[in-house]
């Protein structure tokens, strides 16, 4: 693993006559900071714009955990993944399909590159006020009334957890001829145990863009990009990857990249195993609950607009209650001790992992009830 070759290498007596400018001095730095790793591109430590060693190695096992044909570790986030994705598959004056949910990073993609978006927009759930899956036949239509589009971008799942048919989507862009390419940033947990969706990776998508970071255990800013269909254009994607990314990569994000993979290489079964058991017990504490719900948890009902839907997204609705999701993301932070992902008009987001405790779901779950007791008062 690369995290242990660099405790290795830190624990020798080479003395870094190299970057980085803090020469792993950790008798002169505060401690808490991994100083003692972070190195720069040196012998036996590989390239990451041009791997053929260590980090090598981390991309292959990217590519056997997920099923893809070829993986790019980014250091970037998946902001870094998308951007050169979507350049490597168009030309300035392209038209491409992305939906009204997209991350800033698609949007700012098509201005980079001087590309012209036709957006659609997913039905609106009422009940919750949560963006629907996007459905094939929405695609099907503006590919008709758009011949001219060259790229198709979707997002799934979404911050809230909705996921969309991508095999379906997949057949009818690749019909004609155009690739696939799909934001899953939250989705990098999917694909590995049967209670969760399959990953776009194996669903149908030409990219797929994930995010370790936010649903799996690796530092900030650690993602993944892959290649999975024959529409994909490797070569390009490589290159704006290499334009796009800093040419000094932090070894600690690359370490903690290889570390999950590891993790999830060894002990996914046993860790998701218990993922699921911590969602069942929550699902079944909050079935009390009468005011406040949670999507597609407890005793919420399955939603026509979700074609599927991600039960590690904890989203609270708060649309029966007099508090909207601002008042209760910040009464679970002040009174609570609580902090969530993310807070909306009508309803908040909390957002679980493998590494959430027992402790933690009855935490959040006995917290709703209280609030929730309190709204009938």
């Amino acid at each position: 693993m690369l995290y242990n070759k660099l405790k290795e290498y830190s624990a020798g007596d080479v003395y870094p006559m190299h970057m980085p400018g803090h020469k792993r001095n950790t008798e002169l730095l505060p401690p808490g900071l991994p100083y003692s790793i972070d190195i720069t591109e040196i012998d036996g430590f590989d390239d990451m714009h041009d791997p053929q060693g260590v980090l090598l190695e981390t991309a292959n096992l990217a590519e056997k955990l997920y099923g893809s044909e070829k993986a790019y570790p980014l250091v970037g986030g998946s902001t870094v993944g998308i951007i050169a994705a979507i350049g490597a598959h168009t030309k300035r004056g392209d038209k491409i399909l992305i939906s009204k949910n997209s991350h800033r990073s698609v949007y700012n993609a098509a201005s980079l590159f001087e590309l012209h978006p036709i957006i659609i927009s997913p039905e609106t759930d009422r009940a919750s006020g949560v963006l629907c899956s996007i459905a094939p036949g929405t695609i099907e239509s503006a590919l008709k009334e758009h011949p001219e589009i060259r790229l198709v971008v979707i997002t799934s799942p979404t911050y809230e957890g909705v996921i969309s048919d991508i095999g379906s989507i997949a057949e009818i862009v690749h019909s004609k001829g155009l690739p696939l390419l799909v934001d899953g940033a939250h989705g990098a947990h999917l694909g590995f145990t049967p209670k969760f969706h399959s990953s776009p990776v194996t669903d149908g998508a030409d990219i797929v863009v994930m995010s370790l970071h936010k649903t799996l255990p690796a530092l900030t800013q650690c993602s993944l990009l892959h290649v999975c269909g024959k529409y994909a254009n490797p070569d390009e994607t490589k290159r704006l990857l290499s334009i796009l990314q800093t040419s000094s990569p932090s070894y600690v994000l690359m370490a903690s990249i290889d570390q999950c993979l590891h993790l999830l290489e060894s002990g996914k079964d046993r860790l998701f195993s218990n993922y699921e058991l911590n969602l069942k017990r929550f699902g079944e504490r909050i079935k009390p609950l009468r005011n406040l719900s949670v999507l597609c948890h407890g005793s919420d009902n399955p939603h026509p607009g979700f074609y599927a839907f991600d039960p590690g997204k904890i989203v609270i609705v708060t649309k029966k209650t007099p508090l909207n999701g601002f008042a209760l993301s910040s009464t679970l932070r002040k009174e609570y001790k609580i902090e969530l992902e993310l807070a909306c008009n009508s309803y908040c987001v909390a957002m679980t992992s493998i590494c959430d405790s027992e402790k933690g779901f009855i935490r959040l779950a006995d917290a709703l009830l209280e609030i929730d007791s309190e709204c009938t008062q």
